[in-house]
């Protein structure tokens, strides 16, 4: 059993949040080959990094409709139309976020997302307020794997990585809050999570 955890630090997208590009392309391209090219080529995860670094999305708007004039209305959507990216809340995450805060975690927040675009989603889920703290990387201009944004969050809020727990859908992330001390769990499903955290005395399966 697991009883010196007091914090539980949670990633936002994919874990709490469904964001995905292809809620909004699937509507936009007739095929899902054009769709994936354009969003391995166009709109890359890679392009969409550097707005979550801290780029403002007009200049990364810019940059990739000077490079592909052809495809400058599917580009523009990916920020005039960003929220039909959101395909709602992770299933049964937020019942557990719930169920930790009431057992008395403190609760925070350490996502890779663009400053401009968080503000857009945060007021639409209620879960959000229940949180002690929420670290955005687009804010601090910082990006997870990063070790910087991890010590930004435990100096911010005062918490040690041995007394934490952190949970995110990406290895790389989770390899490195593993490395700086942190219990970790790589998120699969609302349904993992709660057997993780059973199997860590945290919560009852």
């Amino acid at each position: 059993m697991t009883t010196k955890i007091k914090n539980i630090v949670f990633d936002f997208g994919g874990v709490l949040i469904d964001w995905n590009p292809r809620h909004l392309y699937s509507k936009v391209f007739n095929d899902k080959d054009s769709m994936e090219l354009f969003l391995r080529e166009v709109c890359t995860q890679e392009w969409n990094e550097k707005q979550d670094g801290g780029r403002p999305f007009s200049e990364g708007i810019k940059e990739l409709t000077e490079k592909y004039p052809a495809h400058w209305e599917e580009i523009a959507m990916f920020y005039d139309r960003w929220d039909e990216m959101i395909g709602g809340e992770v299933k049964g995450t937020s019942a557990i976020l719930y169920e930790l805060k009431s057992l008395g975690f403190s609760l925070y927040g350490l996502t890779n997302w663009s400053g401009e675009m968080f503000p857009r989603v945060k007021g639409d889920y209620s879960f959000f307020n229940e949180l002690d703290g929420i670290v955005v990387s687009g804010d601090e201009k910082l990006l997870k794997p990063d070790p910087a944004i991890f010590n930004l969050l435990t100096e911010r809020y005062n918490v040690l990585p041995e007394e934490s727990l952190f949970i995110d859908d990406n290895p790389a992330n989770v390899e490195a809050g593993k490395s700086l001390g942190f219990e970790v769990i790589r998120f699969e499903s609302a349904e993992q999570l709660r057997h993780e955290l059973s199997k860590m005395g945290l919560l009852k399966q």
